[in-house]
């Protein structure tokens, strides 16, 4: 298997970074503009703080812009929120306390922000320019 998709692997990272930054954007407008969802915006200090990083590093991640720092960011972020909220409650494990979504993202952040954008994105063209 690895000899028929593992030459494609660059492309599906690409589509895996795109995919993860415009579902961490909805996850932004959602707690900023209620929007999508049928709930209103967040109220709490750190929900509108965590929307905010998330509508805007979303963005970066998928176009591939500073998405180093901004994977970076958004992996903390994640810790944060996992342990602030998810684990904080009556479990620590993820199944039980509905914390596998920021697992998952924290992680998934992470090795973005160690493996850098790779094709189809913006800071890897910017890279690229000649002076």
């Amino acid at each position: 298997m690895e000899r028929f998709l593992g030459r494609y692997a660059p492309y599906f990272f690409a589509i895996l970074r795109i995919v993860a930054g415009l579902m961490f954007t909805m996850h932004g407008t959602a707690k900023i503009f209620g929007w999508p969802g049928d709930k209103a915006p967040a109220t709490a200090t750190a929900s509108i703080i965590g929307g905010w990083i998330e509508l805007i590093c979303g963005p970066l991640i998928a176009l591939g812009l500073f998405a180093s720092w901004a994977a970076f960011l958004c992996s903390g972020m994640m810790a944060v929120a996992y342990f602030w909220r998810h684990a904080a409650g009556a479990s620590f494990w993820p199944i039980e306390n509905r914390g596998e979504l920021a697992v998952l993202y924290c992680f998934l952040f992470l090795f973005l922000a160690a493996h850098g954008p790779g094709i189809w994105s913006l800071g890897g063209r910017r890279d690229r320019a000649p002076l």
